[in-house]
């Protein structure tokens, strides 16, 4: 019997509640300490909700988010390359004690998402975040805008999440949990998957890449970006029909599917990379494929940087890696 390659940590942890706990959370959450999260913050609740970023339980603490931001590690040492965070001002902290519970609203649609037990609060320095994890200060990148716009103030701890936002019904059959993608997988006796990451429509070197990895896999997760981009993407709505097209007249329907996730694109680069092999593994799928420069944005990284990075991870500290060659046994799918 086919077996697909394990979660990050062994174990998907989606964070959902549902039936008589989330009724019982929705109902304390209003008299809870309200904290308003952005686009982002909110689309991170949406990936540990949904168990998409196993084996996060939360908000990232203190430590946790040192050793991210400057050894692309946990504490306990589990590879994380980008912090996972929640910010608050200092004004809103300091009414904010350890252990007190808050209530998490998406502040552009207000929506109740979730709640969190706080467990740290801290300070931290945007500049080094900015260096260490998009190799960059320079504010016209746009994932480094993103953190400048952040408040000064950290909280860290356990979250139970409340919704999935608007995914689910914008996006019907195709939006799927790691849960579902895995057992899609299994009714297909597929135990090789390579994922192809993308915010734009596919074009003709993608499918050419694309095709080369079914070569090597049992089937492809065409897996497209929907969380926000920068205002110059092209909007979803007009990729996901070019991705229909193109799985109508273009693939082999019985070797493909087509599946969305909620993330916002921080355009990372090489480490954005790292984690989209992360959650690519929980989702189920054994190979990721690398195009040039990816993730990337401007001039920042170098065409191959989001490739190199996986030559510099410790053995086993990615399952996804060690399923990623072709015929040279140290050299990974660079497609």
């Amino acid at each position: 019997m086919n077996s697909l390659i394990p979660p990050h940590k062994g174990k998907l942890i989606p964070l959902l509640i549902e039936g008589k706990e989330l009724r019982e959370n929705k109902k304390k959450a209003g008299s809870l300490t309200a904290v308003r999260m952005s686009s982002r913050e909110t689309s991170d609740l949406i990936m540990m909700a949904i168990g998409a970023f196993s084996p996060l339980k939360g908000f990232m603490v203190e430590k946790d988010y040192n050793e991210v931001v400057d050894h692309m590690h946990m504490s306990d040492g589990t590879l994380w390359p980008i912090p996972i965070t929640l910010s608050v001002t200092k004004e809103e902290a300091a009414n904010i004690s350890l252990e007190d519970e808050i209530t998490l609203i998406d502040d552009e649609s207000g929506e109740l998402m979730g709640i969190m037990k706080v467990q740290d609060k801290y300070e931290y320095n945007k500049e080094h975040e900015a260096k260490q994890v998009f190799l960059t200060e320079d504010e016209a990148h746009p994932g480094v805008k993103k953190v400048y716009a952040q408040d000064d103030v950290l909280l860290g701890g356990k979250v139970k999440a409340f919704s999935e936002g608007p995914y689910p019904e914008l996006y019907g059959p195709h939006y799927a949990r790691p849960a579902q993608t895995r057992e899609i997988f299994k009714e297909k006796g597929w135990s090789t998957i390579s994922a192809f990451q993308t915010r734009n429509p596919i074009h003709r070197s993608h499918e050419y890449c694309t095709k080369i990895a079914l070569e090597v896999s049992d089937g492809i997760l065409i897996h497209p970006l929907v969380g926000k981009l920068k205002a110059d993407d092209i909007p979803a709505e007009v990729r996901m029909r070019c991705y229909e097209v193109l799985l109508e007249n273009y693939y082999p329907k019985d070797r493909v599917v087509l599946k969305v996730y909620p993330m916002e694109m921080r355009y990372g680069g090489p480490r954005e990379a790292l984690l989209h092999a992360i959650f690519r593994q929980n989702y189920g799928c054994s190979h990721l494929i690398i195009g040039r420069d990816h993730a990337g944005v401007g001039n920042y990284y170098g065409p191959f940087d989001a490739q190199k990075i996986f030559t510099e991870i410790k053995p086993g500290a990615l399952h996804i890696l060690s399923l990623i060659h072709i015929s040279e046994p140290t050299r990974p799918l660079y497609i």
